[in-house]
């Protein structure tokens, strides 16, 4: 079940140069579900993980933004989860090397950020500007992000 937390008013540091910095107020909307998936790893770098195996991961995707909208939302909470269902349903339950999507690619935690990025960018950027972060959890102790800006 995807759970969806708010921040409001959070402070963004941009960096402009070694010494100067620039802070923003943002408001903030996450939501959270889970992709469990199989997939292996090319390379030697990848040790064990060249073998075939399951991967469960906690799926954090966050949109962020200096203003609200005209109904005082970040963003439609409904469609951006709906959204995020339909991008990882794509993938669940599935092993990645199978899909043409991912045919010749190394499907790392990093690539998979990147993805889920894209696809939820491009599913949403119509409803929503400003910037959009991925992240996978793997463990704890272990997880990567990816964020970029989308929308009008």
């Amino acid at each position: 079940m995807a759970r969806i937390c708010a921040r409001f008013a959070r402070r963004l540091v941009f960096w402009q140069s070694p010494r100067q910095t620039r802070e923003v107020e943002v408001y903030s909307l996450t939501i959270r579900d889970y992709l469990k998936c199989a997939h292996s790893l090319r390379g030697d770098i990848f040790g064990p993980a060249q073998a075939l195996h399951i991967i469960t991961y906690e799926v954090e995707v966050t949109f962020s933004t200096e203003e609200l909208d005209e109904h005082a939302l970040i963003v439609d909470f409904g469609a951006a989860q709906q959204t995020l269902q339909g991008t990882l349903a794509t993938m669940n339950f599935k092993n990645l090397d199978d899909l043409s999507e991912f045919e010749n690619v190394n499907t790392t935690t990093e690539f998979l950020c990147e993805h889920i990025h894209r696809e939820i960018g491009g599913a949403m950027g119509d409803r929503f500007s400003g910037h959009l972060s991925v992240t996978l959890r793997e463990s704890p102790v272990a997880w990567a992000t990816y964020d970029a800006p989308i929308g009008v």
